[in-house]
């Protein structure tokens, strides 16, 4: 069973769990999840597309991440989700957090930080490796092409992370 921190709304861990999608948490706690943003040294961005399957947005392209595990960092987190989703081991590159930012869904008890890192790494098309069952495909896209995603509505988090694809 996955077991999530819950943090306070100053992002402090308040010493207390939740399981995996319990949306349990009251106002003014939180759960933290994740975002990698992978580019390449040409300025192209590694970006996914969600497996039709998924309850929300399939199809949609969107960056490597998830939720934070109990006593997880951040940082381990989000290299944790690339890896999983993407087989890249972004720790041969340059990582930098970026930002965080935060939802709040009063009365459904999903609340949540994310923090959002970007990763610069030589890699080509070849070294990734999609996790099947959460993508069904990858492409190396240019800002232009990933703002078209976004106005189009199919782009997750593109308003909230658009400043990641800043170079």
């Amino acid at each position: 069973m996955e077991l999530w921190d819950i943090y306070d709304k100053n992002k402090n861990r308040t010493g207390r769990t939740m399981k995996r999608n319990d949306w349990c948490l009251k106002d003014d706690e939180y759960h933290l999840t994740v975002l990698g943003v992978v580019c390449r040294e040409d300025g192209k961005f590694l970006i996914t597309k969600r497996a039709m399957d998924k309850a929300w947005a399939p199809g949609w392209w969107e960056v490597s991440g998830g939720a934070a595990m109990a006593g997880e960092e951040s940082i381990d987190a989000v290299r944790r989700e690339v890896l999983e989703e993407t087989g890249l081991d972004v720790t041969k590159g340059k990582e930098e957090y970026l930002f965080t930012y935060h939802r709040e869904n009063p009365g459904e008890g999903d609340n949540y930080f994310v923090d959002v890192y970007r990763f610069t790494l030589d890699f080509t098309e070849n070294d990734v490796h999609n996790q099947e069952r959460e993508t069904t495909g990858f492409k190396l896209a240019t800002v232009d092409e990933i703002k078209k995603y976004a106005d189009e509505g199919i782009f997750l988090h593109y308003d909230s992370i658009k400043k990641a694809f800043e170079i």
